[in-house]
């Protein structure tokens, strides 16, 4: 929303674009990151931070990414909205269509004035 202006989620299960039949799912999307966090350091057990390279880059010398100032961001506002967190997640699943200018559907782009 904040880099790309788009306001999206990575679906918790979709179909594979790159190969026939097969499903990509992730069954901790509705857990939080503070309790796998938890999880894991109870276990004992050490995570690689994200590998992703397109969300990693070098500033002022430190390695740092745009999930981790979004998340610096949300820890913020969490001091003014203690809830902030959970109304994001929260948004993606209650959007009222009526009240949107535009979206895009199976590639196709709607805009409020087609139905205006």
């Amino acid at each position: 929303m904040f880099y790309g202006g788009q306001f999206k989620t990575m679906m918790p299960k979709l179909k594979s674009t790159n190969h026939k039949g097969m499903e990509l799912i992730r069954p901790l999307y509705m857990v939080r990151e503070e309790d796998i966090k938890h999880w894991a350091s109870y276990n004992n057990l050490h995570f690689l931070d994200c590998a992703c390279r397109l969300t990693q880059g070098v500033k002022n010398g430190n390695l740092s990414s745009k999930r981790k100032e979004i998340k610096t961001l949300i820890a913020s506002l969490k001091q003014t909205i203690p809830a902030v967190d959970n109304n994001i997640f929260k948004s993606l699943d209650s959007v009222c269509l009526d009240t949107v200018i535009g979206y895009i559907k199976n590639g196709e782009y709607h805009n409020f004035l087609d139905e205006y």
